[in-house]
């Protein structure tokens, strides 16, 4: 008896297209049968595989009423015998059965074909369709696809070994169960329509529940089996486990969004291009850097859109010598180098490009970054690393220049010494101390404070010193010195904002008188032999350029032999250590009396070491300076 094989071939009509039935997919023993390779009809029209005449006619009356959802006459009810033809253009004499799936996309329908060779004599479709049914159900067992058929109402009245593997059950335990059962309860609503509608369905995605209790995701087909009067005798189909292609398929998606999303969010403009140089890839930082939209520049030559005309050559020399050889200086490297806006203009860029190899060709990535902000800010560093430089050049010349201004060396005698030191918070400071000999019995010593540190207190400060010392032939009173002084400086320090305070004073070395007078400064301290506690000098002053025309108080006291003065700024006293105590006023008088008996230098010295280690530092947030004198 001649061997009967059902061929399976699946048409899709598109109404919002060309409305043109095509066939979507067969079976390969659909293709064979019809002497074409497996993807040769993809696509096609039906119209190419059925014979013209009057068997043209009854094919398209019977797929108008497939598609339009008519009932079929008698004879289309399980279909009919007409001729196929073959890419060789030979006739076959089939027997063909037709069924509409259901869709749930607007305007599409698909049409399953079940083609069976009728030119053998001897054909006899029960049995040939029992033979076929046996071999294919062989081969579905060994594919591990569960074969299944249900009754009219849905219920299991065979099931392969394969549902083992697939939803874990044993046929015996599925058997006699209705489908639904096995379904999650999603698709347990869904799908009642099928089972109602008689109609077939083709690679639909159904989601079973394991025995374990897991979810499984198959690929089910299901064909109603209708007598000849168009009663439902049974439902034939077959399921594939598909979990583990859709998980891959949905990781692969989620790979791809992510890596999307990061290729987006990425700070550089991210630029692929083939072998060609051609932009396949530009994400949207590439957009606002370049001013080129994604879809402008895909499919663009890469040196036409970013390179400068100066250099696209070479880009294009480097790309050859790289496909040539596989070898280039410039890839796999961060380099700096120029690019072009869409305007015209020119920038810096840091980028780096790195093939990759895919079979016999190679694309590129290229990460590229805006750095003119950088530059302009390496260039900016660079200026103020020149000016820095020229600063700190002149301040050591400021710095020189007033170490020169202060006293050389203390000024010793058989009857008194005195000297002086100055701690700037700076390289330059804004205190002032000086000594010098008015004349052979007369020795003047000042102390000032000007507001503020840095080179403009210290410029004033050299002000005030040229002042004092342009009447330093005089003779002039500390109260007479103080106003002159006070005048010719008022107009600079009034303009400026700066203040000065300034203690002055002249001791006579005849008389062993010291004459004094106070511009706002701190009093000096005044220890005695013949005391135990150091008492302060003052005098009533306001501080140098807040009024013109000032009069100062002068006083007037006899040193003793041993007495010692301590001249200071307020720098000293108001130091703080780092629970925000002040060295203080007492701290210094209790040194003073406790050195003494030493020399005016160890003295200072003595104060400056308690001083940072009360505070410990060896810096201080501002000038601090001393002046000892001693009478022998």
């Amino acid at each position: 008896m001649h061997q009967l094989t059902p061929h399976i071939i699946v048409l899709e009509l598109i109404r919002s297209k060309d409305a043109v039935l095509r066939i979507k997919q067969l079976s390969p023993s659909a293709a064979m049968f019809l002497g074409y390779g497996e993807k040769e009809l993809i696509g096609k029209p039906v119209d190419l595989i059925y014979a013209a005449g009057s068997d043209k006619a009854l094919w398209q009356a019977a797929l108008a009423n497939v598609i339009d959802g008519q009932n079929p006459t008698p004879s289309l009810k399980t279909g009919f015998v007409g001729e196929i033809v073959t890419k060789e253009h030979n006739k076959i004499r089939v027997f063909i059965s037709l069924f509409a799936l259901s869709s749930r996309i607007p305007n599409k329908t698909e049409i399953v074909l079940l083609v069976q060779d009728k030119s053998a004599e001897d054909f006899s479709a029960e049995s040939a369709l029992t033979e076929s049914e046996e071999r294919f159900r062989q081969m579905a067992e060994m594919a591990g696809e569960w074969l299944w058929e249900q009754d009219p109402d849905g219920y299991y009245s065979y099931s392969s070994a394969a549902v083992s593997q697939i939803l874990g059950y044993s046929p015996d335990e599925v058997l006699g169960k209705h489908y639904t059962e096995f379904l999650t309860p999603q698709d347990k609503a869904e799908q009642q329509q099928y089972a109602a509608s008689h109609q077939p369905f083709y690679a639909l995605l159904a989601h079973y529940q394991h025995k374990d209790g897991r979810s499984i995701l198959t690929e089910s087909t299901g064909l109603p089996i209708i007598d000849a009067a168009g009663k439902l005798l049974k439902w034939r189909g077959v399921d594939r486990d598909i979990t583990a292609r859709m998980h891959f398929q949905n990781a692969l998606i989620e790979s791809e969004k992510r890596t999307r999303m990061i290729i987006e969010s990425s700070l550089s403009a991210i630029v692929i291009m083939d072998s060609n140089s051609i932009i396949n890839d530009w994400n949207h930082p590439a957009e606002k850097i370049f001013g080129w939209t994604k879809e402008e520049a895909i499919g663009q030559h890469l040196e036409e859109l970013i390179i400068p005309p100066q250099f696209r050559n070479a880009h294009r020399q480097g790309l050859e010598h790289f496909l040539r050889t596989g070898h280039g200086p410039l890839f796999n490297q961060l380099l700096e180098q120029t690019a072009i806006r869409r305007d015209g203009t020119e920038f810096p860029v840091e980028l780096s490009f790195s093939p990759l190899k895919l079979g016999n060709t190679y694309i590129f990535s290229g990460f590229i970054h805006d750095i003119t902000k950088r530059k302009t800010a390496e260039q900016q560093i660079r200026l103020a690393q020149v000016n820095l430089a020229i600063a700190q050049s002149e301040i050591k010349i400021a710095e020189r220049i007033q170490a020169s201004l202060s006293p050389s060396a203390p000024i010793k005698s058989i009857h008194f010494e005195v000297t002086g030191y100055c701690l700037p918070a700076d390289q330059v400071g804004g205190d002032y101390f000086d000594y010098f000999y008015r004349n052979e019995s007369c020795l003047d010593m000042i102390i000032a404070d000007v507001s503020g540190h840095s080179i403009g207190p210290a410029l004033f400060m050299v002000e005030t010193r040229s002042a004092i010392r342009s009447q330093a032939n005089g003779s002039g009173t500390p109260a007479e010195t103080l106003t002159i002084l006070n005048n010719f400086l008022f107009e600079d320090l009034d303009k400026s904002d700066y203040f000065i305070t300034l203690f002055y004073l002249q001791y006579n070395i005849t008389n062993q008188q010291l004459s004094f007078a106070n511009a706002g400064h701190p009093p000096p301290l005044l220890h005695s032999r013949f005391q135990s506690e150091c008492q302060q000098l003052d005098a009533e002053g306001l501080i140098l350029g807040v009024h013109k025309n000032v009069i100062f108080e002068e006083k007037t006291t006899t040193l003793s032999q041993g007495d010692i003065i301590l001249l200071y700024t307020d720098g000293l006293t108001e130091a703080e250590n780092a629970n925000g105590d002040f060295f203080g006023l007492q701290r210094v008088s209790d040194i003073l009396v406790q050195y003494a008996l030493q020399s005016p230098q160890a003295i200072i010295e003595a104060l400056l070491e308690q001083l940072k280690q009360f505070c410990r530092s060896e810096s201080f947030n501002d000038d601090i300076t001393l002046m000892i004198f001693k009478r022998h």
